[in-house]
């Protein structure tokens, strides 16, 4: 028994290591549902409906290290479930009259953001680049949630900005400093046992 359990075992841990395609199809799920899990960790602040959520750091670590391209789809993915009607979106939010609200701008920019993280960052461990992939990622987070701030409010950029952004530059900018010591440790790491 202990021989065909470990067989089992070696085997499964072969086909997993052998077929990139199913392990993408896994992390694209994986970083869905942590998006998902994200946004229930949601608080409000006053003087915007915009809540703080830890999404955009996970939005731009499905990026970062899935790719760009899984990375997009990852957020697609949630974004699509939770326009099905899903309550997946900050505070149990669901359907696409919940795109159309305050909120729907980031979300609608997430699989963008996503691209653009894992674009910029690349794979290597160059700081530089990972941390302008996170910044640029988060950047395009804010800029699909003013663009539709904007358009609700039917106010320039400067009042959409400081209902969007402005209150969540210190939040970001600690969220991006945690996803680039957390993923260039790793990747160092990995650089130097691979």
């Amino acid at each position: 028994m202990n021989t065909m359990t470990e067989t089992l075992r070696d085997r499964t841990q072969l086909i997993w290591v052998e077929d990139t395609r199913g392990r993408t199809a896994v992390s694209v799920v994986v970083f869905a549902l942590l998006a998902a899990f994200s946004a229930q960790i949601a608080v409000h602040l006053p003087l915007t409906p915009v809540p703080v959520t830890f999404q955009p750091l996970i939005v731009v670590l499905a990026g970062v290290l899935l790719g760009p391209r899984a990375g997009a789809l990852s957020m697609a993915a949630y974004v699509t479930v939770g326009a099905m009607g899903a309550p997946i979106f900050s505070f149990g939010g669901a359907g696409l009259p919940w795109l159309l609200g305050p909120t729907g701008g980031y979300l609608l920019a997430a699989p963008a953001a996503a691209f653009v993280a894992g674009l910029v960052s690349g794979r290597g461990d160059v700081a530089w680049r990972l941390f302008l992939g996170l910044t640029l990622g988060v950047s395009t987070m804010y800029a699909g949630g003013v663009a539709q701030l904007m358009m609700m409010t039917s106010q320039g950029l400067g009042a959409a900005m400081a209902l969007g952004v402005i209150p969540f530059v210190v939040g970001d900018v600690m969220k991006v400093l945690f996803g680039f010591f957390a993923v260039f440790g790793v990747r160092k790491t990995l650089g130097r046992n691979g």
